[in-house]
């Protein structure tokens, strides 16, 4: 696969003694070095994406395109492959990343295009998209009497989990109001506040019929 990688890395311009010392690195990098004369076919399928990922960016593009390219990867070459890929954005390499876990899209990306069956759904900034489709989840780990929130009007999907509870606010109610109303009855000892993760407001978008805006 080294000769691979070297004549691929031709292809965009690179001389052949860049090409094999810049593959040698990346198959070093990517704990494939004793692997660099074996055939492709002979790989299995996590480290045939570790090859496909290399030919990508050996000639350092300016523009990367990925598709799924955390398919086939156990966690710890996950995390190696969204290590390398931040490295690439730092240095001002444009990434184009098409994906279905919508995780890896929101640790990664900036700004998003979602489709639904060909359709455009969510289009924009990140944080703009999870401000305007997201509410805000509530957990906290409490002491005391929690009546306040089991009758409280302005959150729903109560779940009360030994001293834990978790619930979402009403749409319109912001977190610091909600907080500073507290009574002291209630008697907080943790608490968290995050907007819904991007594959909730993807669910939430289409099943709901809504229409992304750029």
């Amino acid at each position: 696969m080294l000769d691979t990688l070297v004549y691929l890395a031709g292809l965009k311009g690179l001389s052949r003694s860049e090409a094999r010392r810049r593959a040698l690195s990346w198959l070093e990098r990517f704990d494939l070095a004793e692997w660099a004369r074996r055939k492709i076919e002979q790989l299995s399928k996590g480290m045939q994406q570790k090859i496909q990922f290399i030919a990508a960016v050996i000639h350092r593009p300016d523009l990367l395109v990925l598709d799924e390219p955390f398919s086939g990867l156990d966690p710890v070459n996950q995390d190696l492959f969204k290590e390398i890929i931040r490295e690439l954005k730092d240095e001002g390499v444009a990434i184009l990343l098409s994906s279905h876990q919508m995780n890896r899209v929101e640790e990664l990306c900036d700004r998003i295009f979602l489709i639904h069956c060909g359709r455009r759904v969510l289009y924009g900034d990140l944080s703009e998209i999870k401000e305007a489709h997201g509410e805000h989840i509530v957990r906290l780990r409490y002491a005391g009497d929690a009546s306040f929130l089991r009758t409280n009007q302005r959150i729903k999907n109560l779940r009360i989990s030994g001293d834990w509870a978790t619930f979402v606010l009403a749409k319109g109610v912001e977190p610091d109001a909600f907080i500073r109303n507290i009574p002291r009855e209630l008697v907080i000892r943790e608490i968290a506040v995050e907007r819904p993760p991007l594959h909730d407001i993807f669910v939430a978008v289409v099943k709901g019929g809504e229409n992304g805006t750029p």
